[in-house]
């Protein structure tokens, strides 16, 4: 069986959810790749709550390097797909060959990791009708849009979808993800 799990994201990608996946996978013994449109190396960002704020603030974030491009990824090597939040998905939900990738992880009955707005490249994927998910809560309409049930819990799992709300879920999302992944 596989052991590595390919994150998804590019510029302006939430760092401390790039950063803290790789370190906790590595952690579990996974092996995190981590694909975006290009092999190059991104501007993370930094998605931050402040008190009096209704909604969150954006400050400039890591360098992360990217593994591989979409282009190079063979789903038959991962056991699961890991979509990053902060902004990239806005327009990562665009690139054919990424959505291409996401459905065949559902295809193959893997498993389909989710944090943030990462939810909105697995909606363009066409894969949240019906189903039981959480986002951060200003993607929420997205997500009804597309036919999906928004939970407001830190942590939800329909199937083999695991979908977490913010970085602040991580706690709750790799509970929930170890539980399954390492079982």
């Amino acid at each position: 069986m596989p052991s590595k799990i390919l994150i998804v994201t590019d510029d302006a990608g939430e760092s401390y959810e790039i950063l803290y996946a790789q370190h906790r996978l590595m952690e579990a013994g996974f092996t995190p790749v981590i694909a975006a449109t290009q092999k190059k190396q991104l501007n993370g960002v930094i998605h931050d709550f402040y008190p009096g704020w209704n909604t969150y603030i954006e400050k400039p974030g890591y360098l992360i390097d990217a593994d591989i491009s979409f282009d190079d990824v063979n789903v038959d090597d991962y056991v699961a797909i890991l979509l990053i939040g902060g902004r990239a998905p806005e327009f990562l939900r665009h690139e054919e060959k990424l959505i291409q990738i996401t459905k065949e992880f559902a295809a193959q009955d893997k498993w389909i990791l989710s944090l943030c707005h990462g939810i909105q490249i697995l909606l363009a994927a066409g894969l949240g009708n019906g189903l039981k998910l959480t986002c951060y809560e200003n993607v929420r309409f997205e997500l009804e849009s597309c036919g999906g049930t928004w939970i407001n819990e830190e942590c939800v799992r329909d199937g083999k979808i695991i979908t977490g709300q913010t970085w602040g879920s991580h706690p709750d999302f790799y509970r929930e993800v170890f539980k399954h992944l390492c079982a």
